[in-house]
């Protein structure tokens, strides 16, 4: 389901396909429609794919190489590097359908390493590449405001962007392959200490008897300001966690970040505390719960 139509950056028509519609393909695919183009989608489970163009008219396909036959540009966002090797690799993968100097755009959030690969493996081909994880999460889809952190070669960049403009509010070239997903990396990396210490103060003053609703209204209008604050702050105050981004993909994202830091040298202290602080909300039966629910682990 999309939000109200908005106003679309005009674009030449073009045929591109659409791979997963789980909770973000779904409306960013809906908006490459909406914009205008001849969108063909693949889904493993094909029932949301009929579903999908029940709502959005195009048509869906039985294999990545169906779907993306004679597509100028092919989105993906599915779920890990497996997902990725397997929608793009192999008899019925994209990369076997796709024309010559056709683009593939992966907005799934995966390691740097798999971005490289399949920049290898699509230029092999006479194919072009762009890693382009997305940050914004369902809302962000849904309403066409997504930033997209790209990696990529710059002439292939700039006949994408346009396009992913449909869903987007920012759409930014940040480097070669494995860039985009590098620059993902920094954005969670920095999500998750900010949601921590959000969820501390919350508790703390929980305890010290304040209005935290109150609290929150005042210190957001301060040097302590964030997304998350104006966001989450108050569902946080209301245990309200059935929606978002959910504990498991932020673990399966933090798990990228720590593995990324043991092949470059960075540290991360505070990433990796918090990221058992999720596996205790995992253990707790909390896989589907928002990322913000790190508030019950202090509550008790």
């Amino acid at each position: 389901m999309l939000a109200a139509p908005r106003t679309y950056e005009p674009t030449a028509p073009l045929r591109v396909a659409f791979l997963g519609l789980g909770v973000m393909g779904q409306p960013m695919a809906g908006h490459l429609a909406r914009a205008g183009h001849q969108v063909t989608v693949y889904n493993r489970t094909a029932a949301r794919a009929d579903e999908w163009v029940a709502s959005y008219g195009g048509r869906s396909a039985p294999t990545p190489r169906e779907a993306t036959a004679g597509a100028d540009i092919v989105f993906a966002c599915v779920g890990n590097d497996a997902d990725l090797r397997s929608v793009t690799l192999g008899v019925d993968g994209a990369f076997g359908g796709m024309a010559a100097g056709a683009v593939f755009v992966d907005h799934t959030t995966a390691s740097a390493d798999i971005a490289r690969e399949l920049d290898a493996a699509a230029r092999a081909r006479g194919l072009h590449f762009i890693d382009a994880p997305v940050s914004g999460g369902n809302l962000g889809a849904i309403n066409g405001a997504l930033t997209v952190m790209c990696g990529g070669d710059a002439a292939a960049f700039d006949r994408i962007r346009p396009v992913a403009m449909s869903y987007s509010k920012a759409v930014t070239l940040l480097g070669p392959a494995g860039a985009g997903q590098l620059a993902k990396m920094v954005n969670q990396i920095a999500i998750a200490g900010l949601v921590q210490g959000l969820a501390e103060a919350i508790a703390f003053g929980e305890k010290a008897g304040l209005d935290m609703k109150a609290v929150l209204g005042v210190i957001g209008k301060g040097a302590a300001q964030s997304w998350q604050m104006d966001n989450r702050g108050p569902t946080m105050v209301d245990a309200r966690f059935d929606f978002g981004f959910a504990v498991d993909w932020m673990r399966k994202d933090l798990g990228l970040c720590l593995d990324e830091a043991r092949r470059n040298g960075a540290r991360l202290p505070v990433t990796a505390l918090v990221d058992q602080f999720y596996a205790d909300l995992q253990a707790q039966g909390g896989n589907r719960w928002d990322t913000s629910s790190l508030v019950k682990r202090l509550r008790g």
